[in-house]
Formats: C-alpha cells, structure tokens, sequence
C-alpha cells in the first residue's frame, strides 16, 4: 500500500506498516558513539582489487556481519568494498549533507536513515542517481519506495529494513528481583501500556539485583512509545506540531516518569558507557527493535548468552529503517549501482535478518526468514520471527518531516537528559528542548 504524499510545505507523509500479506517486516541499524571508523569489507584488507567502492554507513548495518562484502567481492575480483562508518547517525547525516552539497567527498554508496530521509527527498533528490531507473520496484513494499522517493519520481534509496517493537530482557535479573520470567506472561503485564511497563520497573526496584537498573534510558523509553503514536512532529499538512503532538506528550509523559525514579541506569545510548552496560549486565530491559537484535549479541558477548529473552512491546511500533543511495559525485556509479542493488536484493536481506534479525523490506524474503541458530539460542529461544512479524502487522501510519531527526534528537539528548542526568525539572527539560528546537526551525 503506498501512503498519501502531501507536498504542502513539501512534507512527505508515510505509511509506517500497512497490511502485509505475511505481516513480516524489519529491522533497522543504529549507531553506537560518535566516532568514525574505516573498515575493510574483505577478509585480508589487500585492496587489490581495480575498483574500490566505499560504503559509508551507521552502526552495525549487518553487511559486513553477515559476510556479504566478503561474498560479493569473490562473485567480482575487480572488486574491492571498504566500508566506512559513522557510528552516531547525528554526526554522520550532517556529515553526508555537507558532502552533499560540495558534489564532492561521498562515498560511492550512502545509507539513510528513516529519520533523514525526508529531507533527502526534499533537498537533496538532485545529489542521487535515480535507482528506480535501475532496478525492479516492486521488489520493495510500496511505502517503503515512497519513503524515498521525489516529489518528481525519482527514487533516490533503496530501502534496507525497518524496525518493528520488542522488548529484550534479561531474565536472569529478573527472575533475581521475584519477576515474572516467561516472555509470554510478562507480555501479558504490560500489554497496551507503557505505562505498565514503567510500573513493573518501580517492581523490579524493590528487589533488583545489586549494581543494576531495570531499564538503560528514558530516552530509550521516549523513543519507544513515540514510534507507536500516530502523531509525531508534524501533521499532515506538513505544519509543525511538536509542542502540540498528543504523541509526543504521551512519549514525554511516559518517559519522564523513568527520568525521575531510580530504575534508569541513565545512559546515553549508543556512547560508550551504554555498549559497556550490556557487557557487565547492568540494565535489565531495552526497547528492542529488530535490528537491536544484533547489537545486543555483539555488545553483550559470550556472556549473555542465555540470559537476554524477547517478549512482545506493550504496543506496536516502528523505530528505525534505512535505504542505501548512490551519490552523483561517487565516481564509481556503473559499480556503486550495481552492489547497492546486490546489497539489498531479497536474499542478501535474509542473510542479514539470519545473522541480526535485521527485517526486510522486501516481502519476498520473507517465506525464507530463519534467525541463525547462535542468535535463537542467545535469546533463550525466542520466537524473535513471529514477535516482531506480530509487532509490524498493528504499527500505525506515521509522518515524519525535514526536522524529525533534530527535533528528536533536542527532545532525547538535551530535554530528557537535562532531567535524566542533571536532576533538573521535566519543565527545565522541556524549556531546554524547546530552546534547542527553535534554533533548529530558526525560529
């Protein structure tokens, strides 16, 4: 189903989740710090091949993870793929924007995450070469083509996955602090209610094990509830709406609540100190999109295996998604086309949804969608298909707009953290934001 395109204020509305035959979708990459980091994508790192394509990406994005650098470049010998991350999407998105515009600086590939790519669309269509000239569109959900594509046709991305709501646990806590352990029952608590999820945290303080917290952020539970709300930072007239958005103050409202107890480990996620919480098992759940799947394995390590579990979010929602494009100034373009094509193929996404759990968004791969065995069995044999397809089939239209990642990003890092990490008010926090929010409208 692709959604309505309201092109007053030239806003882009889109269909989150529409009714899927299958109703499986995906999962999405984030970031971690805000560094940088080159990575080869071969095995020996020679860069002996007579072509060297470059893939700037954020976070784990799973190509590399599930071996398909490794693999494409033994179907291709005149190949050679370095992958360069930026591991913090608000560093690398401005990044991208200013080479961009200086047409120069790219990479040969470019991810995009969902919250970005309005404002590809809108400003930046010219800066990408037109895949849908390239490539079979029907492959992809029709929302997701639309998501990335111009007011004039063109399709600028090709979309990688999206993030279907769950929430990952650590059972051993849990059961530690007299809690409910079974994915199923603990579903059961908090089903249609964030608000249930927070409460059962004030629970697990009453008896949590020494040196944890029952959750790693209330930024992490802003997000959460928010990528369930049908209203967000714009309405549908492309008017921003952020200080009048029922969802956002049912978002704020939830997250608050956390910011102001004692069950958050109050961590900014992605930076270090958050990736070192999973390894020393210190938080006891995470909202858990789809593409958290991966990071939890790898962050987490050996150690956790066994003892995280998945159980269904107390409403469905969508967090994350991204698309891969090929700039005009990649002076690669024959060759970029043809992996970003490659990369996201129907079964190059069930690779990466079998190592991560990474959704796809093509419906084709879907029969196929099997985690791999080390993944089942790190999640306590978790039903992880089945959660996350049931998350994806309920998840409501939402509209994103050219501000959605900083205005986000003013709200999570500085209103919630204000409150979260420096005892201030949830109405400093909010003023705080706001202050921030205004700059970024120019206001």
């Amino acid at each position: 189903m692709r959604t309505n395109t309201r092109r007053s204020r030239r806003l882009v509305a889109f269909a989150a989740i529409a009714a899927l035959t299958t109703g499986l979708l995906a999962g999405c990459a984030e970031d971690s710090d805000d560094g940088s980091s080159n990575s080869d994508g071969g095995s020996d790192g020679s860069g002996s091949g007579k072509t060297t394509l470059s893939v700037g990406t954020f976070g784990v994005f799973g190509y590399k993870q599930a071996g398909l650098y490794d693999e494409y470049m033994k179907l291709n010998p005149d190949v050679t793929i370095k992958e360069n991350v930026t591991t913090r999407t608000d560093v690398y998105w401005p990044k991208t924007l200013t080479r961009l515009q200086a047409g120069a600086g790219t990479d040969d590939i470019q991810a995009i995450e969902i919250g970005n790519v309005a404002e590809a669309v809108q400003t930046q269509g010219d800066k990408f070469v037109d895949l849908g000239k390239e490539v079979d569109k029907s492959q992809w959900l029709d929302w997701k083509n639309a998501q990335a594509t111009t007011e004039d046709g063109k399709l600028i991305g090709l979309g990688t996955d999206i993030g279907p709501m769950a929430v990952c646990y650590r059972k051993d806590l849990f059961e530690k602090a007299g809690l409910e352990t079974d994915r199923t029952k603990l579903a059961e608590q908090w089903k249609g209610d964030w608000g249930k999820y927070v409460d059962l945290g004030k629970e697990y303080m009453k008896k949590a094990p020494s040196g944890t917290k029952y959750v790693d952020s209330a930024s992490s539970v802003y997000n959460a509830v928010l990528n369930g709300e049908s209203e967000r930072y714009y309405d549908d007239g492309g008017d921003v709406v952020w200080d009048k958005s029922s969802g956002v103050k049912n978002a704020w409202d939830v997250a608050m609540e956390v910011a102001t107890s004692d069950m958050s480990a109050k961590l900014k996620q992605f930076d270090k100190p958050w990736d070192q919480a999973y390894a020393n098992g210190t938080f006891a759940t995470v909202a858990c999109p789809a593409w958290m799947i991966g990071y939890i394995q790898e962050k987490s390590g050996a150690a956790g295996k066994g003892k995280w579990d998945v159980a269904a979010a107390p409403t469905a929602a969508n967090w994350g998604g991204a698309f891969i494009g090929v700039p005009t100034a990649s002076k690669n373009q024959k060759e970029a086309i043809k992996l970003a094509k490659w990369l996201t193929a129907p079964e190059q996404q069930a690779k990466v949804f079998a190592k991560q759990a990474s959704f796809p968004s093509t419906p084709s791969a879907y029969s196929t969608l099997k985690p791999a065995d080390a993944t089942t069995a790190y999640f306590s044999d978790a039903p992880i298909t089945q959660i996350f397809s049931d998350s994806a089939k309920t998840i409501p239209t939402q509209i994103f707009g050219v501000k959605d990642q900083p205005i986000n990003t003013a709200l999570t890092d500085i209103g919630i953290l204000q409150v979260e990490q420096k005892g201030k008010s949830p109405e400093e926090g909010w003023d705080a934001a706001t202050e921030e929010i205004k700059d970024v409208l120019g206001q």
